[in-house]
C-alpha cells in the first residue's frame, strides 16, 4: 500500500473544503485567462474607433471579471488552506494516537531527536501535498481544456500550440525537475535529521559535556552538520530555481509561437487581426496556472518520503497491545498471577525475564528484591502493559493482560517509577497530573505526608525538575501516586534517594494509605522488609526464592546473604 494512502483517506475527509477551492480555483483562472483576453481584444477594438457603448461595455467587462478573479482566488485559497490545515490537525491526532501505544518500545528503535523530527517536521512536511502536489494538476488540466476549447473557437491551430506548450509545461519541464531531485532531497532530509538529532542530544548532554571539555568538538560538529545542510539545500534551491526558467522559457517560447502564427493566419486570412492581441493574452495567462507544476515533483517526493518515515514510525515498531473493552475494577484489590512470561529485549543475547511464574493475592504487601538488571523493572513494565510478554501471561484478577484495555490498568495502578517526569510549572501543576481537583489543604497535607512541609504549592518547577534534587524528586512523585484512588500500587526503586530516617517516615505513611490494596515493591534496600507480606527474590530475569523475611533469613539462602553483606557495609560505613 502507497504510504500517500493515509493522505488521500484524509482529504476525502475534507472533500467539501476541496471541491469548494476547485471550485474556486477555476473560476479564478478561467476568470484570469478571461480578463487578459478581453483587455487585449479591447487594445485591438480601439485601433478601429468602435462605438462608445462598445467599449464601455468591454471596459466593464474588465472590471467585473478582476473582481470575480480576485474573489474567487480568495475563496480557493480560504477553502484550500482550511482543508489543508484540517488534514494536518486530523493526521497529527492520528500520528500521536498510533505512536502511544509502541511506548517505551520505539525508543529502543529511534534516537529522540531523529523521533522529534519526525512527528514535527515530516508531520508539517504533508501540508504540500493538497496544495503543492494534488491541486494544481486538477486547475490545470481544467482552465487548460475550457481555454483550448475557446482557442479552437477562433483558430485550431494555435490551440495547437497550445497542446504543444502545455505538455512542456506540464510534464518534460516537471520531468527534467525530477532528475537527480529525489537523491539531493534524500540527502537534505538524512542531514536535517542528523541535525535535530544532534542538536537534542547536545541539549540533554549539555552540562556533562561542559564539564568533559568535550563541549567546544560537540559544538564544532554542529556546525559542520549546518553548514552540510545548508550546502543541501542551496543546491536543491537552485535545481528548482532551473525548473522554474525552463518553465517561464517555454511560457515565452509559445507566446511568441501564437504571435508568429497568428500573424501569418491574418496575412493568410484564415484569422481575423483584431482577435490576435486577444490570443497573445491569453497565451500569457493559461500557463500561470502551469506554473506549480514546475516545483511539484519536489513537492510530491518530500510529501512521499515524509508519509514513508511517518508510517515507517509507527509500523517498524510491533503495537505493544490490542485495544479491549475488557477493564479492571478501580475500587477492588487487584490479584497478579505470572505464568511463564519471557520477555526479551530486541537485539539482547538473553531475556531480561525468563520463565517466570508467579501469583500475587490481592490485598497483600510484596517486595521484590535483586542485584541490578535482574528484570525488576522490566516486570513492572510488564504489569503496566508498557511491554508485551515474549512468552506466557499475565492476568490481572484472572483477566488475561492481553484483553485488558490499557487505559484501564493505568486507571487502577498508582504507580512510581525509577524516572519520574515533572513539567514545567508549579508544585500544585506537577501534583494535579492525573487531571482530578484536589483542594489546596488536601496537597499540602500529602507533601507533609512524604516529608515536605516546607515547600509551597507555588514554588516553581522547571523542565524536568531541574531545580529539585532526587530525593525531592521521588517524594514529590510519591505525593502525586497517594492522590490518586487505584488500589494497585507498583513502586520502583520510590525512596532510593531518600536518607534512612526520611525513607521510614515516608514509607509508613504509604503502608497507611495502601492498607487493604495490592502493593508491590521494588528496592535494593532489605531495611524495612520485615513488613512485607512476601519477598521475591531475583536474578538474571530468574526467580531464585519467595517467602517472607522470616522464612528466608531461616532458610540462609540467596536472600540472607544479600542481608549479610548489607549489614556488614553498614557496620564498615558507620565505623
Amino acid at each position: 500500500m502507497s504510504e500517500l494512502v493515509i493522505l488521500s483517506k484524509a482529504m476525502i475527509r475534507e472533500r467539501k473544503d476541496i471541491v469548494l477551492s476547485i471550485i474556486g480555483g477555476f473560476i479564478a483562472g478561467i476568470a484570469g485567462v478571461a480578463l487578459f483576453s478581453a483587455s487585449g481584444y479591447l487594445i485591438s477594438q480601439t485601433v478601429f474607433a468602435p462605438p462608445l457603448y462598445t467599449l464601455i461595455v468591454l471596459a466593464s467587462l474588465v472590471k467585473l471579471l478582476g473582481l470575480l478573479r480576485a474573489a474567487s482566488r480568495y475563496g480557493e485559497r480560504l477553502f484550500s488552506h482550511r482543508a489543508t490545515f484540517s488534514m494536518l490537525s486530523r493526521l497529527r491526532t492520528s500520528f500521536f494516537a498510533k505512536l502511544i501505544p509502541l511506548t517505551p518500545g520505539i525508543w529502543n528503535k529511534n534516537r529522540s531527536g531523529d523521533l522529534l523530527a519526525r512527528i514535527v517536521g515530516d508531520v508539517e512536511g504533508l501540508q504540500h501535498y493538497f496544495l503543492r502536489v494534488a491541486y494544481p494538476p486538477v486547475i490545470v488540466v481544467m482552465v487548460f481544456l475550457a481555454t483550448m476549447l475557446f482557442t479552437a473557437f477562433f483558430s485550431f491551430w494555435i490551440a495547437c500550440i497550445f497542446v504543444l506548450g502545455m505538455l512542456g509545461t506540464a510534464w518534460v519541464v516537471p520531468g527534467i525537475v525530477m532528475l537527480g531531485q529525489r537523491k539531493k532531497h534524500e540527502r537534505i532530509r538524512e542531514q536535517r535529521a542528523l541535525l535535530s538529532t544532534d542538536v537534542t542530544e547536545m541539549l540533554y548532554g549539555f552540562r556533562d559535556l561542559k564539564v568533559y571539555g568535550q563541549l567546544a568538538e560537540r559544538e564544532r560538529q554542529l556546525q559542520q552538520a549546518s553548514a552540510a545542510l545548508a550546502a543541501e539545500q542551496q543546491r536543491a534551491a537552485g535545481h528548482l530555481l532551473r525548473g522554474q526558467s525552463m518553465h517561464a522559457f517555454v511560457t515565452l517560447l509559445v507566446s511568441w509561437g501564437v504571435l508568429a502564427l497568428g500573424a501569418y493566419l491574418i496575412m493568410d486570412g484564415a484569422l481575423a487581426g483584431v482577435f490576435l492581441a486577444m490570443l497573445v493574452m491569453a497565451s500569457l495567462t493559461v500557463f500561470e496556472e502551469a506554473a506549480a507544476m514546475a516545483t511539484l515533483p519536489a513537492y510530491k517526493q518530500d510529501s512521499e518520503h515524509a508519509a514513508k518515515r511517518l508510517t515507517e514510525t509507527v509500523l517498524a515498531t510491533p503495537a505493544q497491545s490490542l485495544h479491549s473493552s475488557c477493564k479492571l475494577w478501580a475500587d477492588q484489590a487487584v490479584s497478579i498471577e505470572l505464568s511463564g512470561v519471557t520477555f526479551q529485549y530486541e537485539g539482547e543475547w538473553r531475556p531480561a525475564l525468563n520463565d517466570i511464574s508467579l501469583q500475587i493475592s490481592s490485598g497483600s504487601k510484596t517486595a521484590i528484591v535483586g542485584p541490578s538488571g535482574s528484570g525488576k523493572s522490566t516486570l513492572i513494565e510488564l504489569l503496566l502493559k508498557l511491554r508485551t510478554p515474549s512468552a506466557g501471561d499475565v492476568r490481572l484478577n484472572g483477566i488475561s493482560a492481553k484483553e485488558l484495555d490499557e487505559t484501564g490498568i493505568w486507571e487502577t495502578a498508582n504507580v512510581v517509577l525509577q524516572q519520574s517526569h515533572f513539567f514545567r510549572g508549579t508544585i500544585r501543576d506537577n501534583l494535579l497530573l492525573n487531571g482530578e481537583e484536589y483542594a489546596d489543604g488536601k496537597l499540602v497535607d500529602v507533601l507533609s505526608k512524604v516529608q515536605l512541609p516546607t515547600k509551597s504549592l507555588t514554588d516553581a518547577v522547571y523542565e524536568k525538575g531541574e531545580n529539585l534534587s532526587d530525593g525531592e524528586k521521588q517524594r514529590l512523585a510519591l505525593a502525586r501516586a497517594m492522590l490518586r484512588k487505584g488500589r494497585l500500587w507498583l513502586l520502583d526503586e520510590p525512596t532510593s534517594s531518600l536518607d534512612c530516617v526520611t525513607e521510614q517516615r515516608v514509607l509508613k505513611q504509604l503502608y497507611e494509605q495502601a492498607a487493604g490494596d495490592t502493593l508491590l515493591l521494588i528496592c535494593h534496600r532489605l531495611a524495612g522488609l520485615e513488613e512485607m507480606d512476601r519477598i521475591v527474590v531475583m536474578e538474571q530475569g530468574r526467580v531464585v526464592e519467595t517467602g517472607s523475611y522470616s522464612e528466608l533469613m531461616e532458610q540462609k539462602g540467596y536472600f540472607y546473604k544479600m542481608k549479610q553483606i548489607e549489614l556488614q557495609m553498614i557496620g564498615e560505613a558507620s565505623a
